[in-house]
C-alpha cells in the first residue's frame, strides 16, 4: 500500500506537468547585479544583520540605503558583493536603494518575519484545494503577509540565484500557483502568526510533490550519513562530466532539490523553516532519524542564522484502517519525527494524526494544520506561553497486570473524545500486541488487557490510520508512540 501511495504522489507530479529541465550554475558574466529576492514587496528579517547580495565588477563599490541608512561594500574577486544591514525592528513600508555600476530601487519594502515553507505535495497543495477555497481566497487580502514561490528546478550542482519575486498577499495572488494557488499550510500558518503577532510576515514555498528528504539536502550534508556516501559521490563525479546522466529530470535523486531550490535562497534572512514531508521516506523511517535531523542541521549552518526555528508536520492519517494491531512503517516514520523534534533544539511537531483522511493522501483541512505549526511557532519561536502540542509521551511504570503511563504537555489533565478511550494496544515480553482497556487518571493514562498477565510495553496509534482519541485540555491530540523505544 505505501508503494501505491508514493506511485500516486509521483504521478501526480508528472500529470501536472511539473518536471523541470536540471540545470547548470551560471557564471559570474550571467548574475544579475542585485540577486531576484531582493524585489519590490520584499520582507526582510528583522532583529538580525540582513544580508543582501549581488555582483557586479570585481573590486567595484556598492552603496545599499535602507531606513536612513546607509552600507557600502566592495566586490571580491569573482564579482559578488555582500552587504550586512544593522539591525531594524518591525515595520515599514520603506524604500531601499541599491547603487554602484548599476542603480535598483525597491518600494513597499517591509521589516518583519520570514519563514521557509518547504516539503512535498502536502506542503505544495494550494489554497482553492483547502477546505472552503471560495471564502478563504475571498478574504486573503492581508497586503503585510508577502508571497514568494521557488520555481521547480533541478539542479546538478548549487545555483546562485532563482526567478521569482514578492507579491503581496490578496485574493488575486493567492491563487497563483500550479496546484491550487499558494501553499495553503504555508498560507494559513503565516495569517495565524501575522495575526497574533501584528509584524509583517514573509513566505517562501518552496516544494515539490512526491519527493524525499534527501534530495532537499547538500551534497556534503549527506556525506555525512554513511547511508548516502557513494551515492552523493557518484552523483558529483556524473555532474562533474565524468561519466553520464545525473538525474534524468528526476526530482528524487540526491541533493538536486537542495542545488535547485534551496541553495539559491542561501543566505537571505529567514526567522525559520516549516516542513511538510515524509511520505517518500516511509519506507526507510529508521534511517529518517538520522537523514532529518542531518538536513536540519545543514540547513542551520547554511542559513548562518543559528539554530532557527524548524517546525516538522507529522504525518497524517491515511488508509484503510486495520482492525487488529500491526507493523506500521508510517507509524515508523511519524516517531522518527518526534524522535527530531525532541532531540534538536528549537525543533517542534505539529501533530496531525486527527485530520488526514483514509482514501486521499492530501486531506483538505490545511487550516488546522497551519493552526498548529503557528501555536508551535509562537511558543518555540516567540517564547509566547501557549500551549502547543498534545500530549507526548513521557514514560511507564509497570504494576501487576497494568501499565501507567504519564505524558508532557497534559497540564489540567488527559481528554478522551468519545465514549471510551481508544488506539492503546498491550504486549508483554514476546512483542505479540493485542488492544487494551484504557482508562485516563488525571494526567496519565492506565493500560491493561485479560489477554496479558504481565505486560511490557505499550502502543498509541500505531498504525498508518489509526483510531485514536487521546487529547488535553488545550484540545491538541496525543502524538502516536511505543514504549518499547524508550523502555529500561
Amino acid at each position: 500500500m505505501i508503494r501505491k501511495s508514493l506511485s500516486l504522489l509521483l504521478f501526480t507530479c508528472l500529470a501536472a506537468g511539473l518536471f523541470a529541465p536540471a540545470v547548470n550554475a551560471a557564471g559570474p558574466a550571467d548574475q544579475p547585479f542585485l540577486h531576484p529576492l531582493f524585489s519590490d514587496n520584499v520582507v526582510l528579517q528583522r532583529g538580525i544583520q540582513i544580508p543582501v547580495w549581488g555582483w557586479t565588477e570585481p573590486g567595484k563599490e556598492v552603496t545599499v540605503r535602507l531606513g536612513g541608512r546607509a552600507t557600502t561594500v566592495v566586490a571580491d574577486a569573482d564579482g559578488k558583493w555582500m552587504a550586512k544591514l544593522n539591525r531594524f525592528r518591525a515595520g515599514g513600508p520603506y524604500t531601499m536603494t541599491v547603487d554602484g555600476l548599476e542603480s535598483v530601487t525597491l518600494t513597499n519594502v517591509m521589516i518583519g518575519d520570514v519563514w521557509l515553507c518547504s516539503g512535498q505535495s502536502n506542503m505544495e497543495m494550494g489554497v482553492q484545494k483547502a477546505f472552503d477555497p471560495a471564502n478563504e481566497v475571498a478574504q486573503a487580502d492581508h497586503p503585510n503577509i508577502r508571497l514568494f514561490t521557488v520555481p521547480k528546478v533541478i539542479a546538478r550542482t548549487p545555483q546562485s540565484t532563482v526567478n521569482g519575486r514578492w507579491l503581496p498577499c490578496s485574493p488575486e495572488t493567492i491563487v497563483k500557483g500550479v496546484w491550487g494557488g499558494f501553499s495553503a499550510v504555508g498560507y494559513f500558518f503565516g495569517r495565524d502568526l501575522h495575526r497574533d503577532l501584528g509584524v509583517p510576515i514573509g513566505l517562501i514555498h518552496s516544494s515539490w510533490g512526491g519527493t524525499p528528504a534527501e534530495a532537499w539536502t547538500s551534497a556534503e550534508g549527506l556525506k555525512t550519513m554513511a547511508d548516502f556516501r557513494s551515492a552523493v559521490t557518484q552523483f558529483q563525479e556524473a555532474a562533474a562530466g565524468q561519466t553520464g546522466p545525473v538525474t534524468n529530470n528526476n526530482p528524487n535523486v540526491t541533493t538536486v532539490l537542495y542545488n535547485g531550490m534551496i541553495a539559491p535562497l542561501i543566505p537571505f534572512g529567514i526567522k525559520g523553516a516549516i516542513w511538510y514531508q515524509g511520505e517518500s521516506n516511509a519506507s526507510r523511517a529508521k534511517q529518517y532519524r538520522t537523514l532529518l535531523p542531518t538536513m536540519i542541521r545543514d540547513w542551520r549552518d547554511r542559513f548562518e542564522v543559528g539554530n532557527f526555528p524548524f517546525l516538522i508536520v507529522q504525518l497524517a492519517n491515511f488508509q484503510r484502517v486495520k482492525p487488529e494491531p500491526a507493523e506500521s512503517s508510517w507509524a515508523e516514520l511519524r516517531e522518527a519525527q518526534s524522535m527530531t523534534a525532541q532531540n534538536e533544539p528549537n525543533a517542534g511537531l505539529a501533530i496531525a494524526i486527527d485530520i488526514g483522511n483514509a482514501v486521499d493522501i492530501h486531506p483538505r483541512n490545511k487550516q488546522e494544520v497551519g493552526r498548529r505549526l503557528a501555536l508551535t511557532a509562537e511558543a518555540i519561536a516567540y517564547g509566547r506561553h501557549v500551549e502547543y502540542s498534545g500530549p507526548a509521551y513521557r514514560s511507564m511504570k509497570i504494576k501487576g497486570n497494568m501499565i501507567r503511563l504519564r505524558f508532557d504537555h497534559a497540564k489540567g489533565g488527559l481528554v478522551a473524545k468519545g465514549a471510551k478511550l481508544e488506539g492503546f494496544a498491550i504486549a508483554g515480553s514476546d512483542r505479540h500486541y493485542v488492544w487494551a482497556d484504557a482508562t485516563i487518571d488525571g494526567s496519565t493514562v492506565i493500560v491493561s488487557s485479560p489477554k496479558v498477565a504481565n505486560p511490557v510495553s505499550v502502543r498509541y496509534a500505531w498504525a498508518e490510520n489509526p483510531v485514536c482519541n487521546l487529547y488535553n485540555k488545550a484540545d491538541l491530540p496525543a502524538s502516536p508512540f511505543r514504549t518499547e523505544e524508550k523502555a529500561p
